[in-house]
């Protein structure tokens, strides 16, 4: 549980996304979760659809 925190922390701060792909981490439950990149959740929902994540 510590961990998972500590990963949500650093993409939460990811100024690089989505070159660091932190759009691919998701919560544990397989809900989304947030994105810092521009565009929020709409955005993470493309870049996973481009890479053939099915939602």
């Amino acid at each position: 549980p510590k961990s998972a925190r500590a990963v949500a922390n650093a993409v939460g701060k990811n100024p690089f996304a989505p070159k660091i792909p932190c759009h691919r981490v998701i919560r544990s439950d397989g809900s989304l979760g947030g994105y810092s990149g521009k565009g929020g959740l709409k955005t993470k929902k493309l870049l996973l659809k481009r890479e053939g994540i099915i939602l």
